[in-house]
């Protein structure tokens, strides 16, 4: 990419694509178009075909999709698979109309199955039944990756997708019904301390373990893998076209759960609720072919923390 070439970052608004947009303006890329949902509709295959005629972007970021916790995957699994279809099916097909030259999907670590071997390898994708506390997302996920390779191998298009592990920082989701695990027990935490609870009440038994990378460092590798990966036919063929993002570090949610304790300040005590599910019992990325093409994570997972916490204290008035 050039420094004026023409960007779409779709879903500049949320936590993964606010990450992308902030380093590309912070490298001077000049070229950079958004819309917010109220502007443009990606569930609307009509609006999506005008503003590529109106706006013809030469590259794109799909970060754009309807992403909540368990909680949510759970109560509304019609509505992830449909709208994440949709968009993403929008958004990749008209890329492939419009010529564009690169292209970017995000996926999600949930793309792999419940029980797969550890650390997970790209290669294990569809290997298992998947966790079914988040399937409908998974499902779509899967999904943008197979249509992506798929126009790769019918059209001659550079379609690429990567997999981040757990994200969090600036502009996270501290909703405690459709958020995931890190920010809602930062709010948790922190409404806890405030009203002086003398427990927090946390889902499952804390034993899942977890990978968790700082969503600015996510930003610098996706730009990385936009300049420097394009697979090859024989990659194409085999459905090599995607790169797991990822610290390769891992974490026990109880321990996540004393990190925060820390960094929040609350005194009380931690009780866990384990009538309610765990999810996937271990889910760490093997990021072997990542870091033979870019450097490591920047940001450790105590520090990330504290910079949520704060971010969270300078938004939210509770």
């Amino acid at each position: 990419m050039n420094k004026d070439s023409k960007i779409y970052i779709a879903g500049h608004t949320g936590l993964v694509g606010s990450a992308i947009l902030r380093r590309l303006q912070a490298l001077r890329y000049s070229n950079l178009v958004v819309r917010t949902s109220s502007e443009l509709d990606l569930r609307d295959s009509l609006a999506v075909s005008d503003f590529y005629k109106a706006e013809k972007p030469e590259y794109i970021f799909l970060a754009a999709a309807k992403v909540w916790g368990i909680l949510a995957n759970n109560t509304f699994p019609a509505e992830f698979l449909y709208e994440n279809l949709i968009i993403q099916n929008n958004v990749i097909h008209q890329a492939y109309l419009h010529w564009v030259k690169k292209f970017l999907f995000l996926g999600s670590s949930c793309i792999y199955p419940k029980f797969a071997q550890q650390p997970m390898k790209e290669e294990y994708l569809l290997t298992g039944p998947l966790e079914p506390t988040n399937e409908p997302y998974a499902i779509a996920k899967i999904a943008g990756i197979k249509l992506c390779q798929s126009y790769n191998r019918q059209y001659g298009t550079n379609f690429i997708a990567c997999m981040p592990t757990n994200l969090y920082w600036q502009n996270d989701n501290f909703d405690l019904e459709t958020s995931h695990v890190l920010p809602a027990m930062i709010r948790k935490f922190h409404e806890a301390k405030v009203k002086r609870l003398p427990e927090v009440i946390l889902r499952g038994d804390g034993s899942p373990l977890r990978e968790f990378l700082f969503v600015d460092d996510m930003a610098d590798a996706c730009l990385y893998l936009m300049g420097n990966f394009s697979p090859t036919k024989e990659q194409n063929e085999n459905g090599d076209i995607f790169v797991n993002i990822g610290t390769g570090k891992e974490v026990s949610i109880k321990y996540l759960a004393e990190l925060i304790q820390k960094a929040t300040g609350y005194e009380g005590n931690i009780v866990r609720d384990t009538t309610k599910p765990n999810g996937t019992p271990r889910k760490l990325q093997n990021i072997e072919k990542l870091s033979n093409l870019w450097r490591s994570h920047k940001v450790e997972l105590e520090e990330g923390i504290e910079k949520t916490y704060q971010r969270f204290l300078s938004n939210y008035n509770l």
